[in-house]
């Protein structure tokens, strides 16, 4: 049987170490490596090469609603290569489709260089731990080693419900149940329904979007079980208030107070270009407090921000002291830093003290 025509645009992704390949209509195809997009040496891209590279490959369900809907997503296997994420869509000039390389190997927290206080989430037994960032940032990276490594500590059994199931983890203390939207459950908030009652001690929601999904999340950690949970946030005090008006006003006091209860982390991360290639993670780390619930129920959030500095002796880092180090380490550049800080006025004062050269002011 003749591998699919995509499989050499994927095979060269992997040989070149891009992590994207991004196909479009009216475009050749593009690789994205270390961040930066790179055209591959190819014809632009017509409709009939779209429907020739991509219908093979797509479960016919998901081929006849992208063709109706106007977008789909699952996973993709090259055996022996790797895995891939596909994303289609419609566009302004016609069809187009992302495949992200999905690492077989499942990394762990030293070698993603995760600081060592996120361990403190792997001895955990309830509540709720958010990891939050843009699209693209590595939050199922990094959910995946800690997962990896609690399978390989402790005798649990974790049900993860994605879209598509991204890293596969196979039974070592613990054993894993992995469910997908699509072919294993028709939405988030039916499997996580569903999870409750498979006797889980910790449940990994890959996305809570929408209100139904972070209710039945809150009422999962309260029950006493261990949540994890993502949110595209670039902040943990931005995370909090997500979740907290998602709900009507009438019910958000009480949404604080839930979230005061059971919340125990926030991870919030970013991704940029490592000095030299590749990439390096900032991360912001918020741990549950006596203090934290009590800016929650009160609805100080804008206070989260000072107590990460005060937290820092319990391993709590401020996501612009993440991207200090990272320049102090001499791991990423000083524009980049003040390109992702949280506070840019500090960020450039503090890099003008190093003698950083940044652009002017515009």
């Amino acid at each position: 049987m003749s591998a699919n025509r995509i499989d050499r645009f994927l095979k060269l992704m992997n040989d070149r170490g891009a992590s994207d390949l991004h196909l479009s209509v009216g475009r050749p195809p593009i690789f994205r490596l270390s961040g930066r997009m790179e055209p591959v040496r190819y014809r632009v891209l017509d409709d009939r090469d779209f429907e020739s590279f991509l219908k093979p490959i797509s479960p016919p369900h998901l081929w006849e609603s992208f063709v109706t809907d106007g977008d789909a997503d699952y996973a993709y296997e090259v055996p022996g290569l790797a895995r891939f994420r596909v994303n289609m869509f419609r566009q302004q000039r016609g069809m187009g489709a992302v495949f992200r390389i999905i690492p077989t190997k499942l990394m762990t927290v030293e070698q993603l260089g995760l600081p060592p206080s996120v361990k403190k989430l792997m001895t955990l037994d309830g509540g709720l731990v958010l990891v939050t960032g843009p699209t693209g940032s590595g939050k199922s990276t990094t959910l995946s080693a800690i997962i990896h490594e609690m399978n390989s500590t402790r005798a649990m059994h974790f049900v993860t419900i994605e879209d598509p199931i991204e890293f596969v983890h196979g039974n070592q203390k613990s054993l894993v149940s992995q469910r997908e939207i699509g072919p294993h459950s028709k939405s988030f908030t039916a499997a996580l329904r569903a999870a409750v009652r498979e006797d889980p001690d910790c449940i990994l929601v890959g996305e809570m979007r929408d209100l139904e999904t972070i209710e039945m999340a809150l009422k999962a950690a309260e029950t006493g079980l261990l949540v994890f949970g993502t949110l595209h946030t670039n902040s943990a005090s931005k995370t909090i208030d997500r979740i907290i008006n998602v709900f009507p006003t009438d019910q958000q006091e009480g949404v604080r107070g839930i979230l005061a209860g059971v919340i125990k982390g926030v991870l919030a991360q970013q991704l940029l270009r490592r000095k030299g290639g590749g990439r390096v993670a900032a991360l912001e780390i918020l741990f549950g407090t006596p203090a934290l619930s009590a800016l929650i129920r009160e609805g100080k959030t804008h206070q989260i921000a000072g107590m990460l500095s005060q937290g820092k002796s319990l391993g709590m880092i401020s996501m612009d002291d993440s991207l200090r180090g990272l320049v102090e380490k001499d791991a990423i550049e000083p524009h980049a830093a003040l390109e992702k800080a949280l506070d840019k006025d500090e960020m450039r004062k503090w890099l003008k003290e190093r003698g950083a050269a940044l652009p002017d002011e515009g």
